[in-house]
């Protein structure tokens, strides 16, 4: 097993969970399938990718959360100020079910919520069988890498280091945090016994592409106390 440490450090991520249509919330730590979503982007590596992510979803991954990041909602309208008279302008509209363009214009109403200046590191564990080449493609992209949403663009190197230990791993993503003058606050790590106190979160992905299927995890957020 190997460990790499990734930066997520941006001025807006998302990481949504269960939020659909026009409310789309986000966790207040990297989702699974954001982590991994990023690596697959990484590689290159379109559709379902089922087999992948099953080679994925059992390795462990911790996240440390740096500083205190605000959320913010914003508010916009999808399809508003269209003329549906206009070819071209009328394709742009959304449409209702039956495919037809509504007599309201279209428009939609969403409210979308980022974290501000939120900074992350994760600690991905990889087997050896697939740690050389997801290693390699963090190195150089096939695409290039968002925070939980396309708009979301990373301001730092995401890929920082590989290991052979979690300990080393952590200690090295902590000398980051100390470089820029920020400490952490708390950290989210998986839980295998599915308490009461823990968080269950659906997030890990089965099959990506146009037919999209998660499973769920539970969690622990723990909160770093100055010693």
């Amino acid at each position: 097993m190997k460990y790499i440490v990734l930066w997520l450090e941006g001025p807006l991520q998302s990481w949504g969970e269960a939020s659909k249509y026009g409310r789309r919330e986000t966790l207040t730590f990297p989702t699974k399938s954001g982590v991994y979503g990023i690596i697959l982007a990484a590689m290159g590596a379109k559709g379902a990718q089922e087999e992948l992510l099953a080679q994925l979803a059992p390795l462990p991954q911790k996240v440390l959360s740096f500083g205190v990041p605000t959320q913010v909602m914003d508010f916009h309208m999808v399809g508003s100020g269209y003329d549906s008279s206009d070819p071209w302008q009328r394709l742009a509209i959304p449409r209702k079910a039956d495919g037809r363009v509504p007599n309201t214009g279209g428009s939609k109403m969403t409210y979308r919520q980022y974290l501000q200046d939120a900074k992350f590191a994760v600690i991905q564990g990889l087997s050896d069988e697939i740690s050389d080449v997801v290693i390699e493609a963090l190195k150089q992209p096939m695409y290039g890498p968002s925070l939980g949403r396309k708009s979301c663009v990373p301001t730092e190197f995401i890929f920082q280091g590989v290991f052979d230990s979690k300990e080393k791993a952590e200690e090295h993503a902590k000398n980051i945090a100390n470089k820029k003058g920020v400490k952490l606050t708390y950290h989210v790590e998986e839980s295998s016994t599915g308490s009461p106190w823990d968080l269950a979160v659906q997030d890990v992905p089965i099959s990506y592409g146009s037919h999209k299927k998660y499973a769920s995890r539970y969690v622990v957020i723990t909160e770093h106390e100055e010693t």
